[in-house]
């Protein structure tokens, strides 16, 4: 079995609880996760069975989509409303003032992930040294907000609501914080749903419930996107069979020798033989100058 199982974690669950929980269900020891969510965090997680787990480094870098509920007037150690309250400071905004504010966040920037996170420092996990009680200096990370809007503010309880569309590695906690840096009465995090990772979205994921239930049914599968259909984006080569063959033995083939005289470097391909998927291949220039095939993800073959 393979493929890729769009889970809609739930709150309270870690991300490697919820591929846990599917390795029991499938039985399966070959299941990953793309891009980690905070246990307090629900939504959208990609996860991939079998040899789907080879396009781990592929899906994690894709763009993601959040709902996040901020609560103004509250900083925390955590930057959200689960940590330490470490300062409370009257609010004195409006809707307009918010939205001017997050405004500033568009585009590419430099943010500071949060002492809680799981980004590693010298071997060592942040949210372990904080547990601990110490703070670090961290270096800021390349992010781009593509998207940010602001809604539905609340005066009576300081609260609005966001909608995100960011890069991999983004922290909503550190923008939330920073937007209430800000707006100078600092703000922690209340609530956050991922609503999009990549092409995947809350509407095609499904429920620990429903995997568990189609997995006692031995029907699981039909709730699979295939490693096909996940790299459906990159054009389709079918081989001819002595080329078939080179490729699983590992060779590199010349543009050329395939018939893809058009074929640029950096350009991706997914490799077929008479019906299987073999491999996901990019073109690169060899030592003479001259385009070759370079197998970068093999689907055939056991391992």
């Amino acid at each position: 079995m393979q493929g890729i199982l769009i889970v809609d974690k739930p709150r309270g669950m870690t991300s490697h609880d919820v591929v846990s929980f599917v390795r029991r269900a499938l039985k399966m020891r070959q299941v990953g996760h793309t891009g980690t969510l905070d246990p307090d965090a629900e939504g959208v997680l990609p996860v991939l069975i079998g040899k789907a787990t080879k396009l781990s480094d592929l899906l994690s870098a894709d763009e993601k989509s959040y709902t996040a509920r901020v609560k103004l007037g509250v900083v925390t150690d955590t930057y959200d409303c689960t940590g330490k309250v470490l300062k409370t400071c009257p609010v004195d905004v409006t809707e307009e003032t918010i939205k001017k504010a997050a405004d500033s966040f568009l585009g590419r920037q430099m943010q500071v992930p949060p002492m809680y996170s799981a980004v590693k420092m010298d071997g060592k996990k942040l949210y372990q040294l904080a547990r601990q009680g110490l703070e670090v200096e961290r270096p800021a990370r390349e992010v781009t907000i593509f998207g940010l809007q602001c809604f539905d503010f609340d005066r009576a309880t300081h609260q609005f609501s966001m909608k995100i569309d960011c890069s991999k590695g983004t922290y909503i906690r550190s923008l939330c914080h920073d937007l209430g840096q800000k707006l100078g009465c600092g703000a922690a995090m209340a609530e956050l749903i991922r609503t999009r990772s990549g092409i995947y979205t809350q509407q095609q994921s499904y429920s620990l419930e429903t995997i568990l239930t189609s997995a006692e049914a031995n029907c699981v599968e039909r709730l699979l996107i295939s490693v096909d259909e996940a790299l459906s984006a990159y054009p389709a080569v079918k081989l001819h069979p002595e080329n078939a063959q080179k490729i699983r033995n590992g060779l590199r083939l010349r543009t050329n020798q395939l018939g893809m005289d058009d074929a640029k470097e950096g350009e991706y391909f997914r490799f077929y033989d008479e019906k299987d998927l073999l491999c996901l291949a990019s073109v690169i220039c060899d030592e003479s100058g001259a385009r070759v095939c370079k197998i970068e993800k093999t689907f055939f073959g056991s391992s």
